[in-house]
This record gives structure tokens, C-alpha cells and sequence, in this order.
């Protein structure tokens, strides 16, 4: 296997994207991420100094990951090897870790750089581990997922994260200007730009920087052109940018991060973030059916008794979406949010079930009272199976003084009902039967 820099400057001709033509070489051409690489922040420190650290760039796609890797393969004086986790076996990897263990015995530092280091697989990462150990090898890895989740735990931490954010407008406006005026940008040719072009291109761009030079290059080849004169006007801009791809990961961090400001946002009983959130995930191409889940279970977590009818609207809405699905039940899933979110909320439902869950794993498995016990066969009558059980229907009231907790735990309360909503009427429901218990067990028969 050849092992060689992503960064070569090989093959640099009319057919290199733009993106790769202006990538800076310096951090003072790397804009947007100051809160790493700003003046004496600790990333940029490190990398003047050349005193890196095992590390992981974590980060939307777009936003500088494999540029700071770039700055770092131009500044450090080691080796640097960089690794495609598409087709790199572990016999290659394992090569490649041999040659820097002998480097490292002459003093010879090797950087290693792996470019979307989530795709690696666990015995890939492991393969990797004992050289970080051993100081062998200094990993710099570049990731769009959560490494919490993609990455193994040994090997993150030994390795020290670092999150680069979305781009925002003004450090997309830096770059394109400076992709216009870069010599190896657009060099033969004279160009105009209206007011509001670059603007409106990194609306488009969404934080993606790729996506920003991607579309101003676009816009340059079909400009309005006039020998070596382009000229860029919002009109023509707009055949570029009339869809906007959302950035979105059904496998991904983003895909947890939205489902979980759906929920939290219908908790909060923000209709409108709860809508907006629901169609963002749609709009990214989410299966209708889990959102739909999701609901289902929101009605049951965060609603519960305080609306009774919240988990019959979810469940019909899953079963809507089922039945049409997309783009049809979009219309649904929105109804089935707006109701969600303006329910009246409780827990205590939820609440009750992780309480019997505790009890359960403290208390282990607490016999059932003979009392409320089965008893289909004569031998189990003759060991009291079933005996003084009182059939609740029999008595006026429906409620009868036989306890049916085990002995060890009758006093505890498991369900707390609020007043919100319906859950009110269960409070106040509740509090009779407790009432009816206080005047009629006296003492009751069973208990300890």
C-alpha cells in the first residue's frame, strides 16, 4: 500500500476543485474557528509549537477538520502518514505502525492523520492502540459523528477532543473573498460580484465551507461572461441555490441531536420550535415511522394521565403513517406535535416506573402474598394459595382491605399523581380510596 500526503500538490490543474486550490496553508488564513485556533488559544499554541498531542477534530462536514490537518502536515517536523479508512486493512495499518516504531527508536516522531475515523471499525482502531500507548505515534483523527459513540474507548481517551462549530456568516464571507482574490482561485479571470451574492451563497452553504467554494465556483463558470470579465448577480445565483440540501445523518450525531430537540421542545410546550424541529427532520429525510415511535412514547413519558387521550392521537398518527407515508403524513405527524406539545404534562407515570424498577433492584424478588396468589390446584389450595382473597366486585365500595403488596415494601408509593390536566381527577380519585383505606383497615389483615 502507498502511503503518501492527502495534501500533494499533484494533479493541481483545471479539474482541482477550488476548495482544494485556496486551502490555507497558515492559521492566518484559516478562518472560523477561533474558539481553537484564535491568538493564544490552546490548539493553535500546540500547532506553532509543534507539541500536538493525540487528538480528534470533531465536526460538521466542511469546517476545517482536514485544513488544520494541513496546517499541522506543513508545520510539525515529523513524519506525516495519512490513512483512508475505506482501504486500509489492519495488515496495512499494522505495516505502516511497525516503520514508525523503529523511527521512534531513532528519535523520529510520525504523525498520523485518519481522515473520517468513524468509518474505521473496532479491530482497525484497536490495531492503532498500542502504538498511542507507547507514545509511537502521535493520532490525529477527523470525525462528523460523535466519537463518544463511533470511537472506542480506550482509544478516546487517549486522545483529546476538539469541536469545530458551523461556520457562521462572517467567517464564510472571509472565505470566499479570499478565494476570489487567491492566486491559485480564479487568476485569468476578471470578476464582478453584485451586492449580496457571497451573502446569499452562504446562506446557501448552511456553515459548509466546501459548499460555499463549491457554489461560488459554480457561479463563476456560468456567470455572465464577457472574454476574461465574469460578472456574479443574485439572478443568476438563484438557478444555484433554489434547494438547499440539509445536513443530516440518520445514523448520525445530527439525527440524535434533532429527535432530541423535538422532545425537549414539546416538553417545554413550544408549539413552534416543536413544529420546526419535527420538519427539520423531515425536510433531512427522516423515516416518518420514527418520529411517529417517538411520539408514541412521548405521549406515554410526557403527557401520561394528564391527557388520556395524547397516546390514542400518537398511536393514530403512527398507524397514519404507516397507512400513507411520506409525503402525505407529513400533515399528520405536524397535528399529532402541536397536540403533544400543548397537552398539559406529566411524568408521573414515568416517574412510577422508574421507582418499581429501584425497589425491584434492591429488593430482588419478593414473593407474592398467598393471598393473591393462583390457585388451580388442589395442592396449592391445601398450602394456602389463594387463601382470604376478597373479590373486590363483591363489596359495595369495589375496594376491600386485602393487601397486595409483599410485606417488605406495603407502604410504598410508587405512582405520584400531579394536578395537572386529567391526572387531577386520579389525584383526587386516589385520595378516596386512600381515605376509604384509613377508616376501614383497622387494623388490615395481613399486614405487618
Amino acid at each position: 500500500m502507498e502511503q503518501e500526503s492527502l495534501f500533494s500538490s499533484s494533479g493541481q490543474g483545471g479539474a482541482t476543485p477550488l476548495a482544494n486550490r485556496v486551502r490555507p496553508r497558515e492559521l492566518a488564513e484559516f478562518f472560523g474557528q477561533d474558539q481553537l485556533v484564535g491568538t493564544g488559544k490552546v490548539l493553535s499554541e500546540l500547532i506553532e509549537q509543534d507539541r500536538l498531542p493525540s487528538l480528534i477534530l470533531w465536526g460538521p462536514p466542511g469546517v476545517g477538520k482536514t485544513t488544520l490537518a494541513e496546517i499541522i502536515a506543513q508545520k510539525t517536523k515529523a513524519k506525516f502518514i495519512t490513512f483512508s479508512a475505506v482501504n486500509s486493512s489492519i495488515k496495512d495499518i499494522k505495516q505502516v505502525m511497525e516503520a514508525a516504531t523503529a523511527n521512534h527508536q531513532f528519535g523520529e516522531r510520525t504523525v498520523v492523520f485518519i481522515d473520517e475515523i468513524h468509518r474505521f471499525n473496532k479491530a482497525q482502531q484497536d490495531a492503532f492502540l498500542p502504538y498511542v500507548e507507547r507514545g509511537e505515534i502521535i493520532l490525529i483523527g477527523a470525525t462528523t459523528e460523535n466519537p463518544s459513540f463511533e470511537l472506542n474507548a480506550a482509544l478516546l481517551s487517549r486522545c483529546k477532543v476538539f469541536v469545530l462549530r458551523a461556520l457562521d456568516k462572517g467567517a464564510l464571507v472571509k472565505i470566499l473573498h479570499r478565494a476570489l482574490h487567491h492566486p491559485n482561485g480564479f487568476a485569468d479571470l476578471e470578476i464582478t460580484v453584485e451586492d449580496g451574492v457571497l451573502e446569499a451563497i452562504t446562506n446557501f452553504a448552511n456553515g459548509d465551507a466546501r459548499m460555499a467554494l463549491n457554489t461560488l465556483e459554480m457561479a463563476v463558470l456560468n456567470g455572465q461572461r464577457n472574454g476574461h470579465q465574469v460578472k456574479l448577480t443574485n439572478a443568476d445565483l438563484t438557478q444555484l441555490t433554489s434547494t438547499r440540501s440539509l445536513r443530516y445523518d440518520r445514523a448520525g450525531d445530527e439525527h440524535y441531536d434533532l429527535i432530541s430537540a423535538l422532545h425537549k421542545s414539546m416538553r417545554n410546550s413550544d408549539v413552534d420550535a416543536a413544529v420546526y424541529w419535527c420538519s427539520r427532520m423531515l425536510a433531512g429525510g427522516e423515516e416518518p415511522l420514527y418520529i411517529a415511535r417517538r411520539l408514541v412514547r412521548f405521549a406515554a413519558e410526557d403527557v401520561g394521565l394528564a391527557d388520556t387521550n395524547a397516546l390514542q392521537v400518537a398511536t393514530n398518527t403512527f398507524q397514519a403513517c404507516q397507512f400513507l407515508g411520506m409525503p402525505e403524513c407529513d400533515v399528520h405527524l405536524t397535528e399529532c406535535v402541536i397536540y403533544l406539545a400543548a397537552a398539559p404534562k406529566s411524568n408521573a407515570v414515568y416517574a412510577a416506573r422508574n421507582r418499581a424498577k429501584k425497589i425491584i433492584k434492591q429488593t430482588g424478588n419478593l414473593p407474592v402474598p398467598l393471598q393473591i396468589r393462583n390457585a388451580p390446584t388442589k395442592l396449592m389450595k391445601e398450602l394456602d394459595y389463594g387463601k382470604g382473597y376478597q373479590y373486590a366486585h363483591d363489596s359495595s365500595d369495589r375496594l376491600t382491605t386485602m393487601q397486595t403488596m409483599p410485606d417488605e415494601i406495603s407502604g410504598a408509593k410508587l405512582y405520584r399523581p400531579t394536578d395537572q390536566g386529567n391526572e387531577a381527577w386520579v389525584k383526587q380519585r386516589l385520595a378516596a380510596i386512600a381515605a376509604w383505606h384509613r377508616q376501614h383497615d383497622n387494623p388490615r389483615e395481613g399486614s405487618k
